[in-house]
């Protein structure tokens, strides 16, 4: 090509430099022990050495390795411990290492007028000292993550995401200031792994924290969703009055090098207390039967609409993805979040099972939507779930039939208001 387009033949314009490889090298080359650890690396939290002493379960979540369950002498089952974990949680208290959540640093003149346009809600009225709950929108209208931002300062911000979508909203952010927001005055890094944070959670939650800060931590002082700067020890520290199980709850959070002995000496504070340490079982027992939601609802093909959030995405400002979610067919006919619980025979429901009428064939034409979590709830005493379900606000107190057509189950469930715990929320606000 730059032969002829300087008019010169191949042999006056030269070629390429010739380099190695001079063959293509086989995909068994590239992949060469990448199998067990080298095939997945392990990210371990500070925690990880005393969950384990503790006799956890992990799992694996995002490549960290987080407790699923911590079995007691006697418990053969997993259920078994979870039950009693989340019993626990909502009796007294109980910690859970939550450093894995994506924690980024956001700062500069713009910071607050950035996060408007990131976010579907408004985070520039976000007043010094609070946190607010938001949901990131991707630039075709559906959720792409949500999480928190407190406000620290009045140019500083931290924002959380979720475990696993921590690399994917850095680079989201990354591509709104470069490629949108070029003139504005911000900058933000990932330090997730620079803070180790602990939710200290249930009625005892503030009792435990009581003599290890120097913040007094009654209701005037210390409402729900405030946030602010601590001293842990002689450690500067932050706390955040945020919760994720529906108990009053606290998040905090210490320089990361900190935090194993921080995790031992909170563990030993609610084990004297009656509570002690829990695991992502009960954690998510406890979200379901509060509603929240968690990437197997913000899957990546609903909008704020469908999870019931659609009074989040501002009517007085721009953001990512809001012209785009106002097309006809993400606001038209669409299923929507709903809870759901067996009252048949049949006492079970199953994530990834589809809901079809309860009388009337089955078909692809009659499926009504689909159960995207399901748990049993030790503190409602039946199995919850969550699913979307098509015109499922106008369905609460009607009966579906769910078919899991792999395990050949079947099963009758009414549909319900998605929050099936404290409906008021009288418990986490304290």
């Amino acid at each position: 090509m730059l032969a002829d387009a300087t008019g010169r033949g191949i042999a006056e314009t030269g070629t390429t430099t010739y380099r190695p490889p001079y063959v293509p090298v086989p995909i068994a080359a590239f992949g060469a022990g990448s199998q067990g650890m080298g095939f997945a690396p392990r990210r371990l939290t500070t925690s990880d050495a005393a969950a384990r002493a503790r006799g956890a379960v992990m799992i694996e979540t995002g490549l960290w390795y987080r407790p699923a369950y911590f079995p007691q002498p006697g418990e053969t089952h997993w259920r078994q411990s979870c039950d009693r974990e989340v019993a626990m949680v909502r009796g007294h208290v109980g910690v859970c290492d939550v450093s894995t959540l994506g924690k980024i640093d956001v700062q500069g003149p713009d910071a607050a007028a950035f996060l408007d346009f990131v976010y579907a809600g408004t985070m520039s009225t976000l007043k010094v000292g609070r946190v607010r709950y938001g949901l990131m929108l991707r630039e075709d209208g559906f959720v792409m993550d949500d999480g928190t931002a407190a406000r620290l300062g009045e140019r500083h911000f931290v924002i959380t995401t979720t475990t696993a979508a921590a690399g994917q909203v850095m680079r989201h952010l990354d591509w709104v200031q470069q490629g949108l927001c070029p003139d504005m005055d911000v900058r933000f890094v990932s330090v997730t792994e620079q803070w180790a944070q602990f939710a200290v959670t249930g009625p005892m939650a503030q009792a435990l924290l009581a003599g290890l800060i120097d913040a007094p931590l009654d209701g005037a002082d210390w409402p729900f969703m405030a946030c602010g700067a601590v001293t842990v020890g002689g450690i500067a520290g932050r706390l955040f009055r945020i919760s994720f199980s529906g108990e009053a709850g606290y998040e905090i959070a210490v320089p990361a090098r900190y935090g194993a002995a921080l995790y031992r000496e909170l563990v030993a504070r609610a084990e004297a207390a009656g509570g002690g340490a829990y695991g992502l079982e009960a954690l998510n027992v406890m979200r379901i039967e509060k509603g929240f939601i968690t990437h197997a609802e913000i899957h990546g093909r609903v909008t704020a609409a469908d999870v019931g959030m659609g009074r989040m995405v501002a009517a007085g400002k721009d953001c990512v993805g809001k012209v785009m979610a106002a097309r006809p067919g993400l606001t038209e006919d669409r299923q929507v979040l709903v809870g759901l619980r067996p009252v048949g025979v049949v006492r079970q429901v199953i994530a990834g099972a589809h809901l079809f009428p309860a009388d009337g064939p089955v078909s692809p034409e009659t499926d009504l939507g689909y159960i995207t979590s399901a748990a049993y709830s030790p503190t409602l005493g039946t199995m919850l779930a969550l699913g979307f379900v098509r015109g499922g606000r106008e369905r609460l107190g009607q009966t579906l039939r769910m078919i899991d057509h792999m395990r050949g189950i079947e099963a009758i469930c009414e549909v319900t208001d998605p929050v099936a715990y404290d409906p008021d929320g009288g418990r986490m606000r304290g």
